[in-house]
């Protein structure tokens, strides 16, 4: 299995900032809204049963051999949903002996996050939020480009049902995992 190293960020990406967008979250119930998944089911969010759950959301992955929208590396956040994505793979063993189940959620329909699952050989499913209801239901920050509305990355730690915590802003984006871990890690009760 290939290691996150293999999509190395660049070492200039601009450093997103804590715009608020996100502090409303914590101790938010997730709503029972349904969504597709990578492994051909539907998720309901109001019913996820393990110890905790991290959703990782991401803007977008891209495609091999086609290019990213014009500007992406400038937008800080944006860039590094692969690695991000890989180390949540490569990470997934021990998150599982905290307790905590994975997803990853964008806004990219379920055809395509599934080429990236299948590619990147994924442990876990990628959530489709294609028709905005997570997003417009929990109000999470969203951006725009070449037409495209996507999700800003940050990561929602559930117990229980609600929020109990989020990263947001996230960066940089392959430290993610490593990140959640340490937050599990000293909040295992």
């Amino acid at each position: 299995m290939s290691q996150q190293t293999d999509f190395p960020l660049p070492a200039d990406l601009p450093r997103p900032v804590d715009d608020g967008a996100c502090r409303h979250l914590t101790g938010m119930r997730l709503p029972h809204i349904i969504l597709p998944s990578t492994a051909g089911r539907m998720v309901d969010l109001a019913a996820l049963s393990a110890a905790r759950t991290v959703i990782y959301c991401y803007p977008m992955t891209g495609v091999p051999g086609k290019p990213l929208p014009q500007g992406w590396d400038l937008i800080p956040g944006a860039r590094g949903c692969t690695p991000q994505t890989c180390a949540f793979r490569d990470h997934h063993g021990e998150l599982a002996e905290l307790g905590a189940e994975v997803f990853g959620l964008s806004t990219q329909t379920t055809e395509y996050q599934r080429e990236m699952a299948e590619r990147l050989h994924l442990p876990f499913e990628v959530l489709s939020d294609a028709q905005f209801k997570l997003c417009e239901a929990l109000r999470l920050p969203t951006f725009e480009i070449e037409g495209m509305r996507l999700i800003k990355r940050l990561t929602l730690i559930v117990r229980d049902g609600a929020i109990e915590h989020v990263f947001y802003p996230v960066f940089p984006s392959d430290e993610s995992a490593a990140q959640t871990i340490r937050w599990l890690k000293a909040n295992l009760t």
